[in-house]
């Protein structure tokens, strides 16, 4: 489903890479399963991202490693990165559809259990 990479990504320009954007069905504390409805009309919402990595013109204030709220959409499929630290997914997104930042993991950023 994902290309594979090995080794390391940078961002062009002011693009952002981001990773930990959840996908998929969820589990709430209490153990109701919210299903994945991405593509419907409900399930269409921005998503948080954390910034792996910004291209070398973007001067905005969120740094690598802070929280970033993307517009719906607006990201690429995701790309697994094989690093020395282990393998995760990032996704490209445009500095223009990112809405809000957070130095913290926001509450909402994920509804349950992944």
């Amino acid at each position: 489903m994902y290309n594979t990479v090995k080794g390391n990504l940078k961002p062009i320009k002011d693009k952002v890479l981001v990773s930990e954007m959840h996908f998929g069905e969820q589990v709430t504390a209490a153990g109701i399963i919210l299903r994945d409805d991405d593509g419907k009309t409900h399930g269409i919402h921005p998503r948080w991202g954390r910034v792996w990595a910004k291209g070398p013109t973007n001067e905005e204030d969120y740094e690598v490693g802070d929280w970033v709220l993307v517009d719906h959409g607006r990201w690429t499929h995701g790309i697994k990165l094989e690093t020395d630290a282990g393998e995760i997914t990032v996704r490209m997104v445009d500095n223009k559809d990112i809405l809000m930042a957070s130095e913290e993991k926001p509450a909402d950023a994920i509804t349950g259990v992944e």
